[in-house]
């Protein structure tokens, strides 16, 4: 599970070191299920742990799946908005201190993701479709 938290003109992503290609990439914080949870638990646990914000889970924006042997993963992308909490680099409580693969955690101009190592690829396009639905939900809400 993968939260799109966007805030004007800038979305939070992780930098970290992929276990995938073993180089460092920025992404939405996020990441795998424990038995017995849920999608949106999971992704408010993951958020808490890795930024030390706490969030609401909102819509599905994107199913991706990722095949890159010995990893198969499908990821969910949700929108998420922040309710509390002070930005900071968490940790991975499945890593050790001296394996932690979290580098660093910011706020990122939306404009400059194009030139940026990100994964998955899509997320520009995800990220427009997500500030999209957040328009039109505010729409929505103030026509009511």
């Amino acid at each position: 599970m993968d939260g799109l938290l966007v805030e004007d003109q800038s979305i939070l992503l992780v930098q970290i070191k992929s276990p995938v290609n073993d180089g460092l990439v920025w992404m939405p914080p996020g990441g795998g299920l424990q038995f017995g949870e849920s999608m949106k638990d999971c992704l408010r646990r993951e958020f808490r742990e890795e930024t030390g914000l706490e969030i609401s889970v909102g819509s599905l924006i994107a199913v991706n799946e990722l095949i890159k042997p010995p990893f198969h993963a499908v990821e969910f992308y949700f929108t998420v908005e922040k309710n509390s909490g002070n930005l900071s680099l968490g940790n991975d409580p499945e890593h050790g201190p001296n394996e932690q693969i979290l580098k660093d955690v910011q706020w990122i101009q939306i404009g400059e993701l194009s030139g940026m190592n990100v994964a998955p690829g899509q997320l520009p396009e995800w990220v427009a479709k997500a500030r999209s639905e957040k328009e039109n939900s505010k729409l929505y809400f103030q026509a009511g």
